[in-house]
């Protein structure tokens, strides 16, 4: 259906953003309108506001003004009932647009690029455009909101001048309109760098450095948990674990050929006279183990993993909290395999992605196969017979795993295709996470091999596999899925320990001994509060289960248990509570 296309959706948008063009430059005479694309989710529009006004003020728009704009938008759609095309000449850009210096520049860049100039007109817009358009617009576009207003720099350089940048939506229903609303506003609940904070799990410091996260006790028992687990599943899947050094001679990254591709993400250093670069990436370094000794076909498949922290340089407009950083941990792994042992590798690797997923709560997800784009082969390495083949192999996996799929050519790696996979969380927003590589080119650069059954060498092929892509960013994507309240196996703080006075204080401290010893993270809350405070206070922090103390409770050696959403589940004995407790932990529900 074409409501779930996203060119339709990206014509939908970029034609709502001719509309957003369109009001705003009746309502602010003097206007100009520079460009307007679909993005994710939605679209922008840019404006130069032009001239002061005749007090002398700058023409600001603000969220407050959004409600007039969209009335005006709302009145003019009515005309736009389909959009006519035209292609014209420079000369003739020049002076259709001569009063729209953005226009004209992007005309003149546009025609030395050899591209043909298009106009557009729904009615009673002219406008220069190479995107796509809906057909009927007057009906098509009618569920649009406007979200936020921001400034951007003429062709985001700041050597231009700052335009004003308005961010909209558009979709085909309004039963979409109001999910994505809605969805937007839970997200503001669930912002990961505000839960962050209000639960003390992690802080960027100014002192530190933008993109550098430090995590504080109760992030890093978040953190370490997840490690810890994972690392586990992944043991008991034939995966062993190495540690590498956090920087290396650049000439490595020359040989693999990072360097030339992505050198702009390196961070250079120099150590007597040699030049070094901070780890950007694992691979280079893992190839080094595997080159450490003769390898026999025997030793294949071989898995080496490591939790590595890796360093790249982000500009600091595109950090975000844990989304985004400069220092990053990868749950990272290469496994080296013959080809005949591809598919089934790539099943081992499903599997576990699947079992995670499962894990956590996320049931709904589908594959990305990233392939090359043919028309630019020298972006690539390798030859095109090599490449068909590792992207027949990656499509012949998802069909395997009946897994939804779509294909992003041009989309692969420099030296491979790869699968990513999205998920939906809690309130339906996508996220990419595992990615699953197949490189036959790293093996050529770095000389690997293998003594085959007939004892002639052998190239290996190379997995580059991460099931949760980064622990922080998926750190970020745990907390806003589940709104700071996490399961117990993970929550940084899993039994709060509530004495009801000041005499129960010592009974207290012999429960939250038996609960430390059984290997359960707890805290004392002998605050000389009320105990209605005390549970108010734990319930704020999601700490999945409260253990109230009382003149009963201490006389009978029980607890009186109580869960985060309120639920009272009476007194207990201490031991059947840890029991109750660890099946949970046991159990990952």
């Amino acid at each position: 259906m074409k409501n779930n296309d996203q060119d339709y959706l990206n014509n939908l948008r970029h034609s709502c953003a001719h509309l957003l063009a369109h009001a705003v430059k009746l309502l602010y005479p003097g206007a100009l309108n520079a460009i307007g694309p679909a993005i994710e989710n939605g679209f922008y529009q840019d404006f130069d506001m032009g001239p002061s006004t005749s007090s002398g003020q700058a023409i600001k728009i603000s969220e407050e003004d959004f409600p007039n704009i969209e009335a005006k938008m709302r009145q003019i759609l009515p005309r736009w009932q389909k959009f006519s095309f035209a292609e014209v000449t420079l000369v003739e850009a020049k002076s259709l647009f001569k009063d729209n210096k953005y226009k004209v520049e992007m005309a003149i860049e546009l025609a030395k690029g050899g591209k043909k100039l298009m106009t557009n007109d729904p009615g009673d817009f002219l406008d220069l455009c190479k995107m796509g358009h809906v057909e009927h617009p007057d009906k098509e576009l009618r569920h649009f909101k406007l979200l936020s207003v921001a400034g951007a720099y003429w062709r985001g350089s700041e050597k231009n001048k700052m335009l004003t940048r308005i961010y909209g939506t558009c979709f085909p229903t309004k039963k979409e309109l109001d999910q994505y609303l809605w969805q937007q506003e839970e997200a503001k609940k669930r912002d990961h760098r505000k839960l962050g904070k209000e639960r003390e799990l992690f802080l960027i410091s100014p002192s530190v450095g933008s993109g550098l996260p430090l995590y504080m006790p109760k992030g890093f028992l978040l953190r370490r948990s997840l490690e810890q687990w994972l690392t586990l599943e992944k043991e008991k899947r034939g995966y062993q674990f190495v540690w590498t050094p956090h920087i290396a001679k650049s000439d490595l990254y020359r040989q693999s050929q990072h360097w030339q591709k992505y050198d702009a993400m390196m961070n250079p250093m120099s150590i007597e006279g040699e030049d070094y670069v901070v780890k950007p990436m694992n691979c280079p370094h893992h190839f080094q183990i595997y080159l450490e000794r003769p390898r026999s076909y025997r030793d294949l498949p071989l898995r080496l993993a490591e939790n590595a922290t890796v360093y790249r340089y982000e500009k600091t407009g595109e950090l975000n909290g844990l989304f985004r950083v400069r220092a990053l941990t990868q749950d990272d792994t290469h496994t080296f395999v013959r080809h005949n042992q591809i598919p089934e590798e790539i099943d081992r690797i499903l599997e576990l992605t699947t079992f995670v997923f499962k894990t956590f709560g996320f049931t709904s997800y589908r594959a990305r196969i990233s392939t090359r784009d043919p028309k630019i082969p020298e972006k690539y390495l390798g030859d095109p017979t090599s490449w068909d083949k590792a992207e027949k192999a990656l499509e012949a996996a998802v069909k395997r795993h009946s897994m939804e799929y779509v294909i992003g050519m041009g989309e692969a790696a420099f030296y491979g295709p790869k699968i990513d996979i999205m998920v939906k969380d809690a309130i339906g927003r996508e996220w990419q996470l595992t990615t699953v590589q197949l490189d036959f080119n790293q093996p050529e650069n770095f000389d690997m091999n293998y003594i085959n059954e007939k004892g002639v060498l052998d190239r290996p092929a190379v997995l580059h596999i991460a099931i949760l892509g980064s622990f922080d960013r998926f750190l970020g994507i745990l907390i806003e899925h589940y709104a700071g309240a996490f399961p117990v196996w993970l929550a940084p703080v899993q039994v709060a320990v509530i004495p009801i006075a000041e005499r129960h204080n010592e009974a207290a401290r012999n429960a939250l001994e038996v609960l430390r010893n059984a290997g359960l993270r707890v805290e004392l809350d002998d605050r000389n509060e009320s105990m209605q405070a005390k549970i108010r206070d734990a319930t704020l922090q999601k700490v999945p289960y409260m253990a109230i103390m009382g003149d009963r409770e201490v006389q009978g050696g029980t607890v009186s248990a109580r869960t985060r959403s309120g639920e009272d589940l009476k007194s207990m004995p201490l031991e059947q509570f840890v029991r109750k407790v660890k099946d949970e932990i046991e159990r990952k529900v």
